[in-house]
């Protein structure tokens, strides 16, 4: 069962870093809550660049647990088509 108490401070989390993410050709999108942990879709310019996913994935984790202390996992996906 998805607690929709986390969805909702995940997406607040999102939407607090979006501009900014948006601002350099980038963006994130909350597929799948599963109990602590969370899947995101990666799209836009930084899916296709080299370490740029990676540096995203680590500030993104940190912001979720700073937000959300019992934060699990974030798993990055990227969109289709990216490489």
């Amino acid at each position: 069962m998805i607690e929709w108490a986390r969805v909702q401070a995940i997406l607040t989390v999102l939407d607090c870093i979006r501009p900014v993410l948006q601002a350099d050709g980038m963006n994130v999108e909350l597929l799948d809550v599963q109990d602590k942990n969370a899947r995101i879709r990666l799209t836009g310019l930084c899916a296709r660049c080299g370490s740029a996913p990676l540096m995203l994935q680590s500030g993104l984790e940190e912001a979720l647990r700073h937000e959300i202390r019992d934060f699990g996992e974030l798993q990055l996906v990227y969109e289709a088509g990216a490489s």
